[in-house]
């Protein structure tokens, strides 16, 4: 609500937390955000004394999942003050307040902070028949998308739905679902996923709270410090993918082995993402980890292409990234040829060796012996 709005060290405070858990949040927040630990002093004192800036988070057409991710944040200091550091004003899923009262509060912060508060969007937005498939207090989500984007200082689209569209917009799109970003004439900060890793969350807010400004973005409008490598560049398995050892079916020995999933259909050489970093559940696990090839979550019309199961043809690359069929065949031959020429050279190399003890032993050889001989 308008009025004042406390720091975060205040808040925390005045929920008995210490002056060494504030310190310890902050350094999560810095590592979090891609500051590294010795920006943590930089952190606590921007959150010491920087008000929290108002937060509206609207929900459209979406799962939750996104804001289920966020709220699961691997810190414990997170889920019980982070939402109260951002100072979250409207939330049609987490707030308290409920119909006239709740979209009251809405108005009154975007009156009173034109320009200043941050703007969460989960969910795409339904464009065909008028916008009748997604209709909140009378209105549709594309107006009350617009009048929202209009005075906010930033805006973040959270998950692949308010990002590209997901599955609301997999072929036929009966909906006309549509990502955030063609919908404003802002720019806005796409953090893609199904959902997004919450710790990646956490951290584009972090650096929002921290600058007052996006982050570097890529040509999607997504985090660079998060989406600049494929899943598969940082995969562990990869070196099972360049030595052409790759599963067949989820219940054999290649699975058991841990070998790569890329003919299982693993979407990790086309997707961009920090699962393989960041990973999930505290840094825990990812779904490579867990013996599930990836499906590409974090990337545009994910949903079309399919099937899941079914590995790509081919994909962009260099040297041996060409086809999965091929690799192994490939680099089988090349072992082949490899050993092959070891094997020749290796004779090669012998025979001259022979040859000159040979003539070694002729050349020391009496010659009397040498006549006899």
């Amino acid at each position: 609500m308008p009025g004042e709005r406390n720091s975060l060290w205040e808040v925390m405070r005045e929920k008995g937390y210490s002056r060494r858990d504030f310190m310890q949040f902050c350094t999560f927040a810095a590592t979090a955000a891609g500051l590294g630990t010795q920006a943590s002093a930089a952190v606590a004192k921007a959150y010491e004394k920087k008000d929290r800036p108002p937060v509206l988070w609207l929900h459209f057409q979406e799962c939750t999942c996104c804001s289920e991710s966020f709220i699961r944040a691997s810190h414990p200091i997170v889920a019980d003050v982070l939402l109260d550091a951002i100072s979250l004003d409207y939330s049609e899923t987490l707030q308290a307040a409920a119909g006239h009262q709740a979209e009251k509060c809405k108005a009154d912060v975007m009156k009173a902070y034109a320009g200043k508060y941050i703007l969460l969007v989960e969910g795409s937005v339904p464009t065909k028949e008028n916008g009748v498939f997604c209709m909140i207090g009378g209105r549709t989500a594309e107006d009350i998308l617009k009048e929202a984007a209009a005075g906010a200082a930033a805006i973040v689209a959270w998950g692949n739905c308010a990002s590209y569209g997901c599955v609301q917009a997999a072929k036929p799109n009966p909906t006309g679902a549509t990502g955030i970003q063609k919908l404003v004439n802002k720019p806005v900060i796409n953090v893609p996923g199904c959902p997004p890793i919450a710790d990646v969350m956490v951290a584009i807010v972090t650096h929002i709270l921290m600058f007052g400004r996006m982050p570097e973005l890529d040509a999607q409008g997504r985090p660079k410090e998060f989406y600049s490598r494929r899943v598969h560049d940082t995969c562990y398995r990869r070196p099972y993918y360049d030595a052409g050892l790759f599963v067949e079916t989820f219940d054999d020995d290649n699975a058991r082995k841990g070998y790569c999933l890329y003919k299982m259909g693993c979407r990790g050489p086309v997707t961009y993402n920090a699962c393989a970093v960041t990973k999930w559940n505290g840094g825990t696990s990812y779904p490579i980890q867990s013996g599930h090839g990836c499906l590409g979550c974090s990337e545009n019309g994910f949903w079309d292409n399919g099937p899941f199961y079914r590995h790509l043809p081919s994909f962009p690359g260099f040297g041996i990234e060409s086809t999965a069929d091929t690799v192994g065949l490939t680099l089988g031959a090349a072992a082949a040829v490899g050993v092959a020429a070891h094997a020749v050279s290796t004779n090669i190399r012998k025979r001259k060796l022979i040859h000159d003890q040979v003539a070694e032993a002729i050349k020391d050889t009496p010659d009397n012996e040498k006549v006899n001989g």
